[in-house]
């Protein structure tokens, strides 16, 4: 299973798969399975199998990774798109995150694919999109899974348990006032009135914080005026507010103080990217750390937030790596990833 899943690494890494560039290597995918009898649908750039003895009455496990990949770097000194095996590693432009991850539930589902009287079904899904939270990935597919009770995300975490992971809400923010020219006074500066709710929101503490996500923080990243005349009171003013949300707070208790507390204007370009977290008493869980595995939260999103049930984010890696110069996986690695995914599933099977 291992010489298997590297190789189809070191295909998936030999084709370019940008987020909504996936078409190719979905069809590697299919192509894949399709090799070793297995029946797959493709929905757009998403590729999902079943487990030979699919039962609709039972509860599902999924399994599920991504195979699209940022662009690279600058810093490249290797060509992304070469496979290169070298002193145990293997490296590539989505080695680490999230290809390693993703064959090796592969290899996993393969493993448990032709077993029978499984107490539940294990549903295998590649999703699109993953780096860019496109609308166009796991949340295509989702419908087209059945009843899914559960599911293990890979993404590169050393194979530690990412119980619980920060949530993620963009907010674009506009101050309003009245042009004016700057040598008379005149107007209402949207600019000054911006800083205000900017100094309001750096020195803004929320209260709860989480053992595991720490707490939630809001940092202000942009801020612009139309204005390109050194002698015009700008009349308007934008900031973007980065909201990194614990799972404490649901995004409208966000939203909520911020009405309460700003002057500006402003409206969350999305609230998809909800922060998630999988009880530790769950039996994934408690899988994991009968195997010797710790658990964290982690400060990342992933498609684990757009899951509507509890999912454990794990898989072989580490995340330090992921869109780095000469991305790389370690050989050992994906073995390790394979035989702690096969052994958490048959605890909880």
């Amino acid at each position: 299973m291992q010489e298997e899943a590297v190789g189809l690494l070191k295909e998936l890494i030999a084709t370019p798969s940008y987020s909504r560039e996936e078409d190719q290597t979905a069809g590697i995918l299919c192509r894949f399975l399709g090799e070793r009898g297995i029946a797959h649908t493709r929905v757009g750039n998403n590729v999902y199998a079943f487990n030979k003895h699919y039962d609709p009455n039972k509860p599902g496990l999924l399994l599920n990774s991504h195979h699209d990949t940022v662009k690279p770097n600058k810093g490249y000194t290797l060509d992304p798109f070469t496979p290169l095996e070298k002193e145990g590693k293997l490296f590539g432009l989505g080695s680490n995150d999230a290809g390693g991850c993703l064959v090796a539930l592969i290899a996993t589902f393969l493993y448990y694919y032709e077993q029978e009287n499984l107490q539940q079904n294990i549903v295998f899904a590649a999703s699109a999109e993953e780096e860019i939270s496109g609308v166009n990935g796991i949340e295509l597919v989702l419908p087209y899974l059945g009843k899914i009770n559960y599911g293990i995300v890979g993404e590169p975490t050393k194979l530690e348990m990412a119980v619980a992971e920060r949530g993620l809400m963009v907010i674009d923010c506009t101050a309003e006032g009245r042009s004016g020219h700057a040598a008379r006074n005149e107007g209402e500066n949207a600019l000054y009135k911006a800083v205000e709710d900017i100094n309001w929101i750096r020195q803004h503490q929320f209260e709860k914080r989480s053992d595991l996500l720490g707490e939630t923080r809001m940092t202000v990243t942009v801020i612009h005026t139309e204005n390109m005349q050194h002698n015009v009171i700008p009349s308007q003013c934008s900031f973007v507010i980065d909201v990194r949300v614990n799972e404490l707070y649901r995004f409208e208790e966000i939203l909520a103080t911020l009405q309460e507390h700003l002057h500006s204007k402003f409206m969350p370009r999305t609230t998809r990217m909800k922060s998630t977290h999988i009880p530790l008493d769950h039996p994934l869980v408690q899988a994991g750390i009968k195997l010797g595995r710790g658990y964290y939260g982690s400060p990342t999103t992933s498609d684990k937030a757009l899951m509507p049930f509890p999912t454990l984010k794990m898989g072989p890696g580490d995340s330090a790596r992921s869109h780095t110069a000469d991305e790389y996986i370690y050989i050992a690695e994906i073995k390790e990833g394979i035989d702690t995914y096969i052994q958490l599933i048959k605890d909880v099977l």
